[in-house]
């Protein structure tokens, strides 16, 4: 499910309204845990997370003219997900998620590469999702970024 908006603001009132509340409590978890260094955006038609061109300017390698993108939040149409590059890119912050996940939700992980699924939006273990984005500075990223991904 793609949702065509400018602004988050837009984004969240076009949520159908069944998801709204869990991607705007996800959003609202995520702006008071995320280290500051990274800008709030509309990141390929999802509400992104990114380090921005002021403080990387280099920016993504796949489109430089981009930011450098770190989590998405996405209301798709069988599930919310959250987007953490992170988790992608760090072995150990991966295998630590994956360990505390059953410590604080009662559903069976549901997780790509770097995508945790939510299909019982009602079960989003929030705390453990604040844990998360405190992990990594904007900083970090970049480090991390440039080091195991950028060519």
């Amino acid at each position: 499910m793609t949702i065509d908006a400018k602004t988050v603001a837009e984004y969240l009132e076009k949520v159908p309204k069944d998801k709204r509340e869990a991607v705007t409590r996800l959003r609202n978890t995520v702006l008071q845990n995320l280290p500051k260094g990274f800008e709030e955006c509309i990141s390929y038609k999802m509400i992104g997370y990114v380090v921005p061109h002021t403080t990387y300017p280099a920016g993504y390698h796949c489109d430089p003219k981009l930011p450098l993108p770190f989590i998405n939040i996405a209301a798709q149409k069988n599930f919310v997900a959250l987007y953490h590059s992170g988790l992608y890119t760090d072995p150990e912050l991966h295998d630590w998620f994956v360990a505390e996940y059953p410590k604080h939700s009662t559903t069976k992980l549901d997780m790509g590469k770097s995508c945790i699924r939510f299909k019982k939006w009602n079960n989003i273990p929030y705390e453990l999702i604040a844990q998360l984005c405190q992990k990594m500075t904007a900083s970090d990223w970049v480090k991390l970024y440039e080091h195991r991904i950028k060519r």
